[in-house]
């Protein structure tokens, strides 16, 4: 089901095996100015054929979808598109061990099924303009409950320099670039860089992989 955007809305394409989830979805975003549901998908793999064929700014992305799953989709979208979309999770159960794959995968957060219009509206706003959909402690848990071990600390580890070791520990506890420089007593700009480069060198998609890959190098505690 497709629709002709709207040159400056955010494009949303809704993936759930559930209509009724899909139909709830598309009434509240459609409902906002600026945004525009332009596709949706019912399987995994009809997700990441409407992705590629429409090209969308976000995709809300269910986990648990026929064919192949959403963290399988998640990857075929972000290895195979040169410019692909944001993907934000949505799913039932935060303290769930596939929304913890698909972040790994690159997501750029989750969101409940159950939270309100207001929160899936400022979700959608927030990972369009490229930050992160980071709920600190959500993610610590998960990290804690799902996170790979590693025997020993990888490299990029001691790559860090001391700014960027504490960039990436403010950034664990959710703090935003603002946050993080009136913290640290610097300028935004400066504060930029520094998550730049702490991207860079943990080879990180964005913050949220940043600080999963914090977790399971034991860089940041996860109790």
């Amino acid at each position: 089901m497709t629709t002709t955007p709207t040159p400056t809305a955010i494009r949303i394409v809704l993936a759930d095996d559930e209509r009724m989830v899909r139909t709830a979805l598309r009434a509240i975003l459609s409902a906002e100015a600026g945004i525009e549901v332009v596709g949706e998908a019912a399987t995994g793999a009809e997700a990441v054929s409407v992705v590629r064929q429409l090209r969308p700014d976000v995709v809300l992305m269910d986990v648990r979808m026929p064919e192949i799953d959403g963290i399988r989709a998640t990857e075929q979208i972000l290895r195979t598109m040169s410019e692909p979309p944001r993907i934000v999770v949505v799913t039932t159960f935060e303290n769930d061990a596939y929304v913890y794959e698909a972040l790994r995968a690159g997501a750029a957060g989750f969101l409940l099924k159950r939270a309100d219009a207001d929160a899936l509206v400022q979700a959608v706003r927030v990972v369009a303009h490229g930050d992160s959909l980071l709920f600190p402690a959500a993610v610590r848990a998960l990290a804690a409950e799902y996170g790979r071990a590693r025997p020993a600390p990888p490299a990029w580890v001691a790559r860090l320099t001391g700014r960027e070791s504490e960039v990436l520990r403010l950034m664990a506890a959710g703090l935003t670039n603002a946050e993080i420089a009136g913290r640290m007593g610097v300028g935004a700009a400066t504060v930029k860089t520094h998550v730049a480069s702490v991207l860079a060198k943990t080879g990180a998609r964005d913050r949220t992989q940043a600080v999963i890959a914090a977790y399971e190098a034991g860089f940041v505690d996860r109790g």
